[in-house]
C-alpha cells in the first residue's frame, strides 16, 4: 500500500548567520514592494513608483514631517521596550495601551490639580513619580495574580486596558473645559505649568533623547544584568528556573512592575511633553502595535529601532497616499498590510528550512 507524503519537508534550522537573515528579510521587502506595485496598478491605475515615493515623502518630505516621524518612532519604541522584558519572560503583557494611558491620566491629574501651586521643577518631579507609579501599579496587579494564582495574564492585562480607558473618560468629564464640551483641551495653556522643557527650540527632541537613552539601558539590562539573565531563564522554563534557585514569582512581579513603570513614563512624555492634553485615544493603539514591534525584533532593543521605524514610516506614508492621490485610507492600509505580511512571513523561512521531498518507490 502506498502512503502519500507531502511534497515539502519542513525542518527547524540551526541559527542562521546574521547576514543570511538580513538577506531573507530584505528579499521579503523587495517581494512585498513588487506585489504592492501590481496591486496599485490593478486597483487604481496609479504609477506604483509615485505611490512608493509618496510613502517616503509622507515620512520625511519636510523638516516638520521628519520631526513628527522621529517622535512617533520614539513613542512606539519606548512602549515596545516596556513590553519586551515581560515578553522575553513569556508573560504576555497585552496591557501596554492601558499602562501608558494611566500614566497620561496621572500626569494630567498633577498638572490640573497642582499647576500653579508648586514650582515648575517640583511639579514635574511629582508628575514623573506619579506617572511611573501609576504605570507600575497597572503592571503589578496582573503580575501578582499570575504569580500567586496563575491567572491568565493575556485576559487580565487586556481588561486593565478597558479600566484605564473608562477612568480616563470619567476624569475627562470631571475636568472638561468648557463644561459640556466632553474634552479637556490644552492643559495650563496660559501658564505652561507642568509642560516638559523644550530643548533646542524643538518640543519633540526631549522625548527622542530620553527614549534613545532608554534603548541603550534596556539593551544592557536584558543582556548584561542578573535580572536580565533571570528573565531569560524564566522565559525558557519556569521549572528550570526554580531548580536553579531563581524565585520565579519575584521575577514575574518585578519584571511587570518595570514594564508598567516604563509605560507610565511614556504616558508622561505624551501628556506633558507634546500633546499637553488627555483623551481616551491619546495612545492611539501603539500599545498593541508595540507587541508586533517587539516580536519582529526578536526582543532585541537595537533591532526594535528599525522595526519601529518601518511601521511608523508605513503609517505616515499611508496617510500621505490618501491625501495626495485622493484614495481612501483603506487602500493605504492594504499596502501596509501586504508589506507587514511579507516581513512577518520571512521569519518563518529564517526559523525553518523548506525543501522538496525526494520521491521514493514503495512496494
Amino acid at each position: 500500500m502506498n502512503k502519500r507524503q507531502s511534497l515539502f519537508h519542513i525542518a527547524k534550522r540551526d541559527t542562521l548567520p546574521w547576514y543570511q537573515a538580513v538577506l531573507i528579510r530584505g528579499g521579503a521587502i523587495v517581494l512585498a514592494l513588487i506585489v504592492c506595485a501590481i496591486v496599485t496598478t490593478l486597483l487604481t491605475g496609479e504609477n506604483p513608483l509615485n505611490v512608493h515615493s509618496t510613502i517616503l515623502y509622507g515620512a520625511f518630505g519636510t523638516p516638520r514631517k521628519s520631526w513628527v516621524t522621529f517622535h512617533n518612532l520614539a513613542i512606539l519604541l519606548g512602549i515596545s521596550l516596556a513590553v519586551t522584558p515581560a515578553f522575553k519572560m513569556r508573560f504576555w503583557n497585552i496591557g501596554a495601551e492601558g499602562q501608558v494611558l494611566i500614566g497620561c491620566l496621572a500626569t494630567a491629574a498633577c498638572m490640573i490639580c497642582l499647576g500653579g501651586k508648586l514650582p515648575n521643577a517640583a511639579l514635574i518631579l511629582v508628575m514623573v513619580v506619579a506617572a511611573i507609579a501609576a504605570g507600575a501599579l497597572w503592571g503589578f496587579l496582573p503580575a501578582i495574580f499570575k504569580a500567586k494564582w496563575n491567572t491568565n495574564e493575556t485576559l487580565f492585562t487586556l481588561m486593565m486596558n478597558y479600566i484605564a480607558t473608562q477612568l480616563a473618560a470619567f476624569f475627562i468629564i470631571v475636568w472638561e473645559v468648557p463644561k459640556g464640551s466632553g474634552k479637556i483641551g490644552i492643559i495650563n495653556a496660559n501658564t505652561e505649568a507642568g509642560w516638559l522643557p523644550v530643548i533646542g527650540g524643538q518640543r519633540y527632541l526631549l522625548p527622542i533623547l530620553l527614549v534613545a537613552v532608554l534603548t541603550g539601558l534596556m539593551y544592557i539590562y536584558l543582556n548584561y544584568s542578573k535580572h536580565g539573565y533571570e528573565i531569560a531563564v524564566v522565559g525558557e522554563s519556569q521549572r528550570t528556573a526554580s531548580y536553579a534557585g531563581i524565585k520565579v514569582e519575584r521575577v514575574i512581579v518585578r519584571t511587570m512592575v518595570l514594564s508598567g513603570a516604563i509605560c507610565g513614563l511614556i504616558g508622561l512624555l505624551l501628556t506633558a511633553g507634546t500633546d499637553h492634553t488627555l483623551t481616551t485615544t491619546i495612545v492611539g493603539g501603539r500599545g498593541f502595535t508595540a507587541v508586533m514591534v517587539s516580536w519582529m525584533a526578536k526582543f532585541n532593543p537595537i533591532l526594535m529601532i528599525f522595526t519601529s521605524l518601518l511601521i511608523v514610516v508605513l503609517s505616515r506614508g499611508a496617510s500621505e497616499i490618501s491625501s495626495v492621490f485622493g484614495l481612501n485610507h483603506s487602500f493605504a492600509d492594504i499596502l501596509t498590510g501586504i508589506i507587514l505580511f511579507f516581513i512577518i512571513g520571512s521569519e518563518f523561512f529564517i526559523t525553518y528550512k523548506v525543501s522538496l521531498r525526494k520521491g521514493k518507490k514503495e512496494a
